[in-house]
């Protein structure tokens, strides 16, 4: 049996992701790595066939038509075989002692058979050019070392959120959960960290660097310049993510309270890029967006609406706009992201 499978949604990736597929090899035998080639047209398949023929009993390769990074994703979650799921981009990497302690963790937790939905652990934007890392720890708001509830967590700084990087959840938690990410769309990673959550009743926290989360390719989907260009696709993934957070019955408060903050920040991440686009058409789509929150969830809307992100997002005006921009670029300098 597996502890843990590691999903690798590649596309065209071949300059990369060997450093990538070598840093989850630490995890050994009770690993695997499902490599899903998705449609890629350089020799990423050729590689991915090369580590399985090395590791045939730790990789494995999928190729597949190209359907987007969800859709990869989605073949990693049928595919798993590991009682934990963790996907990690391309052209990302692991660090091995972070790594071997997480392990450890899961073979204990899979040998002791205690209720275990969620795995946390601190990430790294690991920006090209920037010596200083910023690291996004949960130290003081979960505790370490230990099984927890939702009871048991403190409270969430707005900059303080989990992202796919940060979390490994049980892969029978994402087969319950009915999770589906859209195909051809990016950003559903933000699809893949939320949907779930409300479903996650256990977890547990390593105060440890695990993932490193790389920063500053042009054609990457972080980039401003191409999420300004992928607009629609932001604003669709926001969209599903008020559709299932309404659709779901969310039972703990604090539970409630963490998704709602999340929202909060992709739903500032929406309204910036369409700020940033300078058209009027994305400003209407913006405005659509919070419409469509309003009527869907009226309670968490003026919750979103009027905090401190919200009010920020929705200044009047040119002059407003012109605020919320500088605010942006504030954030982004202490944060490095983008």
């Amino acid at each position: 049996m597996k502890i843990l499978s590691f999903t690798v949604p590649c596309y065209n990736s071949q300059d990369y992701m060997r450093r990538c597929i070598d840093s989850l090899l630490v995890g050994g035998e009770d690993v695997e790595i499902i490599i899903v080639d998705d449609g890629s047209t350089d020799k990423t398949a050729e590689i991915a066939d090369e580590y399985v023929e090395k590791y045939p009993t730790i990789c494995r390769a999928i190729h597949q038509a190209n359907g987007g990074h969800g859709d990869a994703v989605m073949t990693g979650i049928k595919n798993a075989t590991g009682v934990f799921f963790k996907v990690v981009d391309s052209d990302d990497r692991v660090d091995p002692d972070a790594l071997n302690k997480l392990m450890s963790v899961m073979r204990k937790n899979v040998l002791e058979k205690h209720p275990l939905d969620m795995l946390i652990s601190n990430y790294v934007y690991d920006k090209q050019g920037v010596k200083r890392k910023k690291v996004m720890r949960y130290a003081s708001v979960l505790p370490q070392d230990t099984y927890f509830t939702w009871e048991d967590i403190g409270h969430f700084k707005k900059t303080q959120y989990m992202l796919m990087h940060s979390i490994i959840y049980r892969t029978s938690l994402l087969r319950e959960c009915n999770l589906q990410l859209p195909k051809h769309t990016f950003y559903v990673d933000n699809l893949f960290v939320f949907l779930p959550m409300a479903n996650v009743r256990v977890m547990y926290y390593l105060d440890i660097n695990f993932y490193w989360y790389f920063i500053g390719r042009d054609d990457q989907s972080v980039n401003e310049d191409i999420m300004i260009s992928r607009l629609d696709q932001q604003l669709m993934v926001n969209h599903l993510m008020i559709e299932g957070y309404h659709s779901r019955q969310i039972k703990h408060p604090k539970c409630r309270q963490y998704m709602n903050n999340h929202l909060s920040i992709v739903m500032t991440v929406s309204s910036i890029m369409s700020i940033l686009s300078k058209s009027d058409a994305n400003l209407r789509k913006k405005q659509e967006l919070w419409n469509y929150l309003k009527k869907k969830e009226p309670k968490q809307y003026r919750k979103i609406r009027f905090n401190i992100l919200g009010i920020w997002m929705n200044w009047p005006g040119k002059l407003g706009r012109a605020i919320s921009v500088i605010g942006y670029r504030v954030t982004q300098k202490v944060f490095n992201f983008n």
